[in-house]
């Protein structure tokens, strides 16, 4: 699957064109706005407050004292994939007071990527626990801070206990071009379990 440079300008859109909705969820902190920001083709939806003596006690700060603000709703996002297909990003909120939302913002979405910090992995748990118990694709993306990724991927598969078929990619949410790997192992994967449902589908009874 050739992922499309996103040009609305010169990939004009088909009347008929299909829509997508992906899901970026993880851990309190790790980059979730960054990355929607980095792909997103519009100038991003954020809905992010100061973080105030307010979350102190309620919010875990742990690894990313110097955060100064924090996703309160959703960040959202749009990238056109050719003509034929735009993906809508919506990035869920970290925190544990705002895990209701999740399942209104995960409602008709083709897939997820969970994004993780590998300082932190057991931040990401609850996302992937999300995620597998609905039945819902996802792709896993090992944020680099600072740019370079010192962890080992296999490493990181096995403590997040993750089935063998999910991807996991080790990218940095600044930059385009790596949230485009995440991005298209997620669709490749999406597209594989489509295959497999529709010749599970033809075999005979």
């Amino acid at each position: 699957m050739a992922f499309a440079e996103s040009d609305p300008g010169r990939n004009a859109l088909s009347p008929d064109a299909a829509t997508a909705k992906i899901l970026v969820a993880g851990g309190f902190g790790a980059g979730k706005t960054t990355l929607v920001g980095a792909i997103s083709e519009t100038e991003p939806l954020r809905t992010e407050e100061l973080i105030t003596e307010a979350s102190v006690g309620v919010d875990d700060l742990a690894g990313v004292e110097q955060k100064t603000t924090t996703t309160v709703a959703m960040d959202f996002g749009r990238i056109t994939l050719g003509p034929a297909l735009v993906v809508y990003l919506f990035g869920a909120p970290g925190q544990d007071r705002f895990w209701f939302m999740w399942d209104d913002l995960s409602r008709g979405a083709l897939g997820a990527v969970v994004l993780a910090d590998a300082r932190r992995l057991e931040s990401c748990f609850p996302s992937v626990d999300f995620f597998e118990h609905r039945g819902i694709p996802f792709a896993v993306g090992v944020n680099c801070f600072d740019g370079r990724c010192d962890e080992d991927a296999e490493e990181i598969r096995t403590a997040l206990d993750l089935d063998p078929d999910v991807p996991l990619v080790l990218c940095d949410a600044r930059d385009r071009e790596s949230v485009k790997g995440v991005l298209l192992a997620l669709l490749e994967h999406v597209m594989r379990g489509l295959a497999a449902e529709a010749s599970q589908a033809r075999q005979p009874v």
